[in-house]
C-alpha cells in the first residue's frame, strides 16, 4: 500500500479519537474569541510530543482568513535541516464567538482546536485538542517572558496538564 493510504489511515485514528470526550473538554475554550485579531504567524513555544512534529524545531503556524470565513493554516517546521510545511483548513466549531475550531489536514477529517488560555492583546495563545494529549504554547514572539511562561505552566499544572513532558523547539534568535 501506498504512503497515502498509511496517512489516511493515521489521519482516521486521529480523527476517531478527537471525538473521544476527555477532561480536557472540561476546560472551557475562550469566549469573545475575535477571529481577525488571531490571524497572522504564530511561533511554538512549547508542546506536547506528537508524532507528526517529531524531531520539529523553529515550529510556526500562520493563520490567514479566506472569504469564506474559513481559515487557512500553514504550519512549518525544520527537521533534518530541512524546512517542511503542510497546509489546512480551520473553521469554527460552533459559535464564532468561541475560540474553538476544527481543523483539518487530511481531508475529511477534523479534529479540534480548542484555546483555552489567550493574552487580552493575543500575544499568546494556550490550545489543545479535545483531550490531553494534545497541547501548544504559542506566542507572536519567538519567547516568552520567563513570568508570562511560568504563569501558563502553572495554569496547566493546575489543571492537570502534564508539564513535565512539554517539548520546547529551539528557535533561532
Amino acid at each position: 500500500m501506498s504512503k497515502f493510504f498509511v496517512l489516511l489511515f493515521a489521519a482516521a485514528v486521529a480523527a476517531v479519537s478527537g471525538c473521544v470526550n476527555d477532561s480536557s473538554m472540561d476546560i472551557p475554550a475562550v469566549t469573545n474569541f475575535d477571529i481577525q485579531r488571531y490571524m497572522g504567524k504564530w511561533y511554538e513555544i512549547a508542546r506536547l510530543p506528537n508524532s507528526f512534529e517529531k524531531g520539529m524545531s523553529q515550529v510556526t503556524a500562520e493563520y490567514t482568513l479566506k472569504s469564506d470565513g474559513k481559515v487557512k493554516v500553514v504550519n512549518c517546521g525544520i527537521k533534518n535541516s530541512v524546512r517542511t510545511c503542510v497546509t489546512g483548513v480551520a473553521e469554527f466549531a460552533d459559535s464564532s464567538g468561541t475560540g474553538e475550531l476544527k481543523v483539518s489536514f487530511f481531508r475529511p477529517f477534523y479534529s479540534r482546536y480548542r484555546i483555552i488560555k489567550l493574552a487580552a492583546d493575543y500575544s499568546y495563545a494556550v490550545v489543545t485538542g479535545s483531550d490531553k494529549k494534545y497541547l501548544w504554547i504559542l506566542a507572536r514572539e519567538k519567547h516568552l517572558p520567563n513570568d508570562v511562561l511560568q504563569k501558563l505552566l502553572d495554569y496547566l499544572n493546575d489543571n492537570k496538564y502534564p508539564v513535565e513532558k512539554l517539548i520546547y523547539p529551539q528557535l533561532k534568535p
